[in-house]
Parts: C-alpha cells; structure tokens; sequence
C-alpha cells in the first residue's frame, strides 16, 4: 500500500517531534530519580550520563538495526579534507556560540545559567570536572547522536535531522545563554556523526568544546560580546557547516522513490540510496 505524500509528511513530523520528546522526557525522568537518590545534582547528572551510555551503547551493540539508517555508510575518499574541515568549523563552532552567547547573558542577564553555576560550584572542582570532562560528553553524545539522531533519520533527511536535534541539544541546557553557546557545536556534531556513523569522534570533540570553555576565561573573549561580532561569527559557521554538509550530503544518498529527501527536489542518475563518493 502506498502512502501518500501528505500523510507521508505528517508522519515524519509526528515522528521528529515523538523521538526527541520520548527520549528527553525518560531522561529527565530517570534524572529525578537519580537526584532523589543521591542527593548531590552534579555527581546525580554524572551518574545518570554514565547509565545513558551503558544503555545504549548496549543497544548500539545488541541491536545495531534498531539505530540503522539509509543510506549505509560508504567508503568515500579526501577523509583527509574533511578532518579539516571539522577542524575549521569546530574553531568558528566555539567562537560563534561563545560570541552569541556573552552578548545574550551581557544585555539580558541569565538566571538559568547563573543557578547552573552556582549549583556546580556547590558540587566541588572534582564533580564539576568529572561532569564536565568525562560523563557530559559520553552521556550526551550517546543520547542524542547515539540515539535521538539516529531515530531520526530513519524516517526523515539530514538537515531535518540535524536541525532537530540540535534544538533539542540546545534547549536541554536549561538557558537562553547554553542554548546559544551550545547550538552551533550541535550541529557540527551531527553533521560528523552522519559522515563517521560512530561516536567517539563526538565525544572527543565535545569533551574538548567543553575544555576549551573551562579553560578560556571570559575576559579573554569579552571583545566578541557583542553583536557585530556574534553575526559575523555565526555567518561564518553557518558557511563552514554548509561546506560540510555538500561533503557529507553528496547527491542521491537520501533519495527516496526519485526525491532527494533533504531539498525535495526531484534525483535523476542515481540508484536509491546510492552515494555519490566523489567529494
């Protein structure tokens, strides 16, 4: 039985919209738990990040199809060039979300973001570490390009993909100021996952986004608050990032009956699912 284009669609929202709902709510919901348990919410976090992991990371395991997608993964030549690709878009990544995000907390203020670091100052430097270095970058990245982008993708394209999950990624921090901070670095981590289709090359990435904020004092960026800046900045990742999307992206790799699912533009010279390696 064919569906037809309209429910087609509404499917593949419902389906954007259910996934990342599911996920954060029984994250969120095992967090309480974690919380009412031991107390303390750095080390609760921490603890809750490393279960995440344990879990699906089994699932990954036990189950690879359940997190499969099309296309499968091609072997494509230049790796070379997108590793510096990556390189460059994750510099711009970090400065842009930074930028954007000491203009926001400068004009407005951040309550959230306050409390978050009262709250992990609270914690001692040895959670926070922990939290910050190890299980935030593991839990993380295995709930959302471990698990939420995924699902994702096996109903619906890439840069809907992307986009949604980094939405997500973005709001699950708790403020205006991480939510800016942190969406460009989302994006970017999508965009590797769907070219590696494993995770620690997020991981890594993550942990050193989170280094790098721990380590560069605000003051040092204070010159970027503002936004001139900011847009200028966020410009030029958003141009890196579509260069790494072309490379990620080739033509015919989302087709789906003719129909490139990521422009929805019609795909002539191409098998289904095909990957043009080219690039």
């Amino acid at each position: 039985m064919t569906t037809s284009p309209i429910t087609s669609r509404l499917l593949s929202i419902g389906w954007s919209v259910l996934v990342p709902f599911a996920a954060v709510a029984v994250y969120l919901g095992l967090g309480t738990v974690a919380v009412l348990l031991i107390g303390e919410p750095i080390v609760a976090t921490a603890v809750l990040d490393m279960l995440v992991v344990v879990l699906v990371g089994s699932m990954r395991i036990q189950r690879p199809r359940w997190l499969a997608h099309a296309p499968a993964l091609q072997p494509r030549p230049k790796i070379l060039r997108f590793g510096w690709t990556v390189l460059g878009c994750a510099v711009l990544a970090f400065l842009a979300g930074q930028s954007l995000a000491l203009w926001i907390y400068v004009t407005a203020g951040s309550a959230g973001f306050d409390a978050s670091n009262q709250t992990r100052h609270a914690a001692g430097a040895l959670a926070a570490l922990l939290l910050t270095l190890v299980a935030a970058p593991a839990g993380e990245e295995a709930l959302f390009r471990g698990l939420i982008y995924p699902l994702l993708r096996k109903r619906v394209g890439l840069l809907v993909s992307t986009l949604v999950t980094a939405v997500v990624f973005g709001l699950l921090h708790g403020s205006a100021v991480q939510f800016a901070s942190t969406l460009p670095l989302a994006v970017l981590l999508a965009l590797i996952y769907e070219r590696t289709r494993v995770l620690w090359p997020c991981v890594v990435l993550h942990l050193g986004f989170n280094l790098a904020a721990a380590l560069v004092p605000a003051q040092a960026l204070g010159a970027l608050a503002n936004p001139v800046s900011a847009v200028f900045l966020c410009l030029a990742f958003a141009s890196c990032a579509w260069m790494l999307y072309r490379q990620v992206a080739a033509p015919g790799c989302d087709t789906v009956n003719g129909v490139d699912r990521r422009t929805g533009g019609a795909v002539s010279g191409y098998a289904e699912g095909e990957c043009w390696t080219g690039m």
